[in-house]
């Protein structure tokens, strides 16, 4: 088993957090926007789906408005 080297350890780390590339400024507004139209979308068909089969279910068993 190789002998673990803390310092080694450290400059690799170093040299990993160099490598990262941050998204700019619009690209992290428009990922954002997207998050927020789709988690909108899939709530307002999650809601209608809902509606459907309640109210569909509700003839069904002979219950409800």
């Amino acid at each position: 088993m190789a002998k673990f080297n803390p310092v080694q350890f450290f400059n690799q780390v170093k040299q990993e957090g160099r490598r990262i590339t941050w998204p700019s400024r619009k690209e992290t507004l428009v990922s954002t926007a997207m998050v927020f139209g789709f988690v909108i979308a899939a709530s307002i068909f999650f809601l209608a789906v809902d509606a459907v089969l309640s109210f569909s279910i509700g003839k069904i068993l002979g219950f409800g408005g």
